[in-house]
């Protein structure tokens, strides 16, 4: 807002992620609300990243021109929570606000609203690398000291702030969303062929890293008699991704973008029993093309699912093996239920959120 208008809002959007190995959640959801800012006429987007030689990673290459500061990587990482330079106002002129779409925040002196997903290397510290850990840490306490709004994914991201010393008023909870994609018979047969899938299997879709629990699924489908086989649809993080087990198991690897929604409507059972999530944005995915879903109870995944997934205790190799009994014989109604819970969550309420928040800096700092 400039002398009391309500003016369009300069908005420097960081896209960092896009050129990492694997960009993950939060790659997918900054693209998807970027899609949806460029709807908006009031909003005026340009990306913020480091320098890279090489292109971004596929399915991730940001839709808005990206301005690029002289260094990148690890190196920018370090001096933006560290030194809190190069700022992003040197690099962008006329920003309104700056808006971290990852932990990470850049360096600014304009408004800054960032996006924490989850905390989840404070709960579960193990699951991730010392130097991620570190960074992460790092990058917490600047958003502590910093940041003007920070966008929780979900209530219990929110409630992990408040615990950590962030105040209400500087909390917004800002849930994902889903966009659902038409499939034809032609789309799943091609998807079918491509990837050299069984006539039923359950399914799982994520980076494959240690707090995504598959050694459980896998122990919990080897349980049961004549349960289908697992296909693995992910790149390998870090940690183990082996398998000792006599259970079928088909571990395809990074799928397009273009892909999924076939993946989804083909599989048996979609299988989500993680230890823990910011958000847990495959859970939404699934329903919105048509899989019953098997996901954790107690973690953000219960809030995304609505009621609409079978929920199991992740630490317990029984209770995902009964959740995917109950799905395999209870698939048409959980179809139903995911279809309507997957429309209460488009992409545009997000980035109508995401707007509300930016106005709210801009006052804030006014």
């Amino acid at each position: 807002m400039r002398n009391g208008k309500n003016e369009g809002v300069r908005i420097a959007y960081t896209l960092e992620q896009c050129w990492r190995r694997v960009p993950g959640g939060t790659g997918t959801s900054a693209l998807e609300v970027l899609t949806e800012l460029l709807a908006i006429d009031e909003c005026d987007v340009v990306g913020v990243a480091g320098r890279h030689r090489h292109r971004p990673t596929p399915g991730f290459a940001p839709t808005v021109p990206v301005a690029t500061f002289p260094i990148g990587g690890a190196l920018l990482v370090e001096t933006w929570t560290r030194l809190r330079w190069p700022l992003v106002e040197s690099l962008v002129d006329g920003v309104d606000v700056v808006h971290s779409t990852t932990i990470i925040p850049p360096a600014t002196h304009k408004p800054l609203v960032s996006t924490i997903h989850d905390v989840a290397f404070l709960h579960h510290p193990d699951f991730f690398t010392a130097r991620g850990n570190k960074v992460f840490r790092r990058s917490l306490n600047v958003n502590r000291e910093k940041a003007t709004l920070v966008l929780c994914s979900s209530t219990a991201t929110m409630n992990d702030c408040l615990n950590l010393g962030f105040s209400s008023e500087r909390l917004r909870h800002v849930p994902l969303g889903v966009r659902t994609h038409a499939v034809s018979a032609t789309d799943r047969q091609r998807v079918q062929q491509k990837y050299g899938l069984p006539d039923e299997f359950v399914l799982f879709v994520g980076t494959v890293e240690p707090r995504k629990n598959l050694a459980r699924l896998v122990a919990a489908l080897e349980s049961l008699p004549h349960a289908p086989a697992l296909v693995i649809a992910g790149i390998e993080g870090w940690g183990e991704a082996q398998f000792a087990t006599s259970h079928e198991v088909h571990p395809i690897g990074y799928v397009a973008a273009e892909d999924l929604p076939a993946l989804y409507s083909l599989c048996t059972v979609f299988a989500f029993p993680s230890i823990l999530e910011g958000y847990g944005l495959p859970v939404i995915e699934a329903m919105a093309h048509g899989a019953p879903v098997v996901t954790s109870r107690g973690t953000s995944t219960e809030e995304v699912a609505g009621g609409a997934a079978v929920l199991v205790d992740p630490l317990d190799v029984a209770s995902i093996a009964s959740g995917i009994r109950t799905a395999l014989n209870g698939r048409d109604d959980l179809i139903a239920q995911g279809y309507a819970r997957a429309q209460q969550l488009p992409w545009s309420a997000t980035a109508a959120l995401t707007v509300e928040a930016y106005r709210d800096a801009m006052e804030m700092r006014s």
